[in-house]
Formats: C-alpha cells, sequence, structure tokens
C-alpha cells in the first residue's frame, strides 16, 4: 500500500465547480479498484489551494486508475480550473502514532 497526495490551485471563481465535480464523483474514485481510501483537504489560510489524499493497493492500481476513463474524464475538467500546475507525490507510511486512552 502506498499513499497518493496532490496539491491543486483553483482560481477562486472555479472552486465551487470543482467542490460539485469532486461531490459527485468521489464515491466513484472511492470504489474504484485498488483505492481504499481517499479524502479531500482544504488550506485554511490560502483557501484556493487543495490536496487529495489517497490510500491505493499498489502503483499498478493507482495506474489502471489513471489510465480510465472515470480519471481521463475527472482531470480534463479539473485542469480547466487550475491557476498553477499540480503537484502530485506518491508515499509510503514509515509510522503511525494513535492516541490511547488509559484503560478504565
Amino acid at each position: 500500500m502506498f499513499i497518493r497526495i496532490v496539491k491543486m490551485g483553483f482560481n477562486p471563481e472555479n472552486i465551487d465547480a470543482f467542490l460539485e465535480n469532486f461531490e459527485a464523483n468521489k464515491a466513484k474514485i472511492r470504489n474504484f479498484e485498488g483505492c481504499q481510501f481517499l479524502e479531500l483537504y482544504r488550506d485554511k489560510n490560502n483557501t484556493n489551494q487543495f490536496f487529495t489524499y489517497s490510500y491505493w493497493e499498489d502503483e499498478e492500481a493507482l495506474e489502471n486508475y489513471r489510465n480510465s476513463n472515470l480519471f481521463k474524464g475527472l482531470w480534463a475538467n479539473t485542469k480547466l480550473y487550475f491557476n498553477q500546475k499540480p503537484e502530485a507525490w506518491s508515499v509510503n507510511k514509515i509510522a503511525e502514532a494513535q492516541n490511547k486512552k488509559p484503560a478504565l
């Protein structure tokens, strides 16, 4: 498993259209074979900056998604709204810290 992080910057007048498109398609992305997790984040200070955070079974699963008609259609629509070049990272989780509550 690995994690894909994508940073996207949008023209302010296009943010609502992007969010509507993401909302309409997030279940399709999340249910694509090999996708294990999907979230969308928005920067608190620079509110035209968004990040997708997704877990993929393996690199082949992500590549299958990136070569799918679903991705090609979504990306063609999404990139119309950009005000900067998107950035993407594929990362491996190294450690996780979980808060454990003391037993009662």
